[in-house]
């Protein structure tokens, strides 16, 4: 317990039992907490609502955040390497997803401090705590489909960079298409995941069949995963009520361990939706199925990568050299540029002393960017010393020093000069829009 004064959690009754080690106490507050009903039995609008409500008066008990550091009293017991309080708040239902004032949850708080008992305690009970959010919501938002109107929606999505060329041959794209018909939703992409920094590409299709099939053999409120390449259909949430054996919990905490822990995000705070204009200076339109539909471009639109050290993993340096080695193996590049586009790509990522003392635009966008293109937060990006990166794009990820590998990241860098490599086109119904993101969030 030391270097944590108990009276700054004083307004916290969870965090302060939890910084006294009052183990009676805290069983005491957690007893007091409604009791949540067995989530197969919520079949109903009003149920789920009741539901919601409950789990919200036990949230702003369990999950409280106002004390420093923003730390939920999951991540207080974290710090205090305390197993048996992590045991007793995740039993009530703790968040383990919410994030300090840093960005990090307490699960990835434990993997960096190396808790890893506590880092099991959390996965071994995160995924029954998701089935039963999902079972608690699933049938309000049946009743929210139903009542929304059908439609179809598109929304494409690419880079584009002055900086970096052929960005958008490289960096992931896609077009995204949702069908709504009743309580059914239909969304087809291409974009499979990411392996690290590689893009996984597969021909997919994602169904929520809320009405169930008419012969009843498809419950309702099922999540499928159709896998057009393989002709084969996965139940998205088949085992997901039971618990996890000891050894997959085992191998979860071993496989987060291997590298550093890495946090996306994106920042549409300064966003604007701007229309396309056509050479007649016009609103530019484009039929989707029966619609006549404006298309809009989004700006401002930020993108970052956080890195937060683990202990024995892989360094930064190394998991982007050995992502790098894999793909040049592997020729993706090659068989997405020429070569005159390879040796263009190749001229405009080197650094030279003369860019870095001229303050070039591609000189500051090496210093604030991570080797992808992606912005990574670094407080001081405007100083690193861009002479060692000598290494190209396809023979390697150009080093950085020991210093600049560990400093503290800020994103006010990365923000000027990268605010606008994202471009979306957005063409549907707009009616719809926000119902169908709210669904999906």
């Amino acid at each position: 317990m030391a270097g944590i004064d108990v009276n700054r959690y004083g307004h916290s009754p969870v965090h302060k039992a939890i910084a006294a080690r009052d183990y009676v106490g805290l069983r005491k507050i957690l007893g007091a907490l409604p009791r949540l009903l067995n989530p197969a039995e919520i079949h109903t609008e009003s149920a789920s609502l009741a539901e919601e409500e409950k789990a919200d008066a036990i949230s702003a008990v369990i999950d409280c955040r106002d004390v420093p550091n923003r730390d939920t009293p999951l991540h207080l017991t974290v710090k205090l390497g305390d197993e048996i309080s992590t045991e007793m708040l995740m039993v009530a239902g703790a968040d383990w997803s919410l994030q300090n004032e840093q960005g990090w949850s307490a699960l990835q708080e434990a993997i960096c401090n190396r808790e890893e008992n506590i880092a099991m305690v959390i996965v071994r009970h995160y995924q029954h705590l998701a089935w039963a959010k999902w079972c608690r919501r699933l049938p309000r938002l049946i009743g929210t489909m139903c009542r929304m109107r059908d439609f179809y929606m598109e929304i494409t999505f690419n880079f584009e960079s002055s900086v970096i060329p052929f960005i958008s041959k490289i960096a992931p794209s896609d077009t995204y298409k949702f069908w709504k018909r009743g309580a059914n939703l239909r969304a087809d992409m291409t974009l499979g995941g990411f392996d690290g920094f590689r893009i996984q590409r597969s021909n997919q299709s994602i169904l929520f069949l809320g009405d169930g099939s008419e012969d009843g053999r498809v419950p309702s409120g099922s999540l499928c995963m159709v896998l057009h390449k393989d002709k084969e259909v996965m139940n998205a949430l088949d085992s997901a009520g039971s618990p996890p054996t000891e050894e997959e919990v085992r191998q979860e905490v071993a496989a987060m361990s291997k590298t550093n822990i890495f946090r996306p995000g994106i920042d549409v705070t300064q966003a604007v939706l701007l229309p396309q204009i056509t050479w007649r200076c016009q609103e530019k339109t484009e039929m989707v199925g029966p619609w006549k539909a404006k298309v809009y471009d989004m700006h401002n639109v930020v993108v970052s990568i956080k890195s937060k050290p683990v202990p024995g993993a892989m360094t930064d340096d190394e998991f982007f050299s050995s992502c790098n080695e894999i793909k040049t193996e592997s020729g993706e590049l090659h068989d997405i540029l020429s070569e005159e586009e390879k040796k263009q790509l190749e001229d405009a990522l080197k650094l030279d002393s003369a860019e870095v003392n001229g303050n070039s635009l591609a000189g500051h966008w090496n210093s604030c960017c991570d080797h992808q293109g992606t912005p990574i937060e670094n407080n001081g990006c405007g100083n690193v010393d861009l002479k060692q990166g000598k290494k190209g794009w396809f023979s390697g990820w150009r080093k950085r020093g020991p210093k600049e590998l560990h400093k503290e990241r800020s994103s006010q860098c990365a923000q000027e000069k990268v605010s606008n490599c994202w471009r979306f086109r957005l063409r549907g119904i707009s009616a719809n829009l926000g119902g169908i993101l709210w669904m999906l969030s």
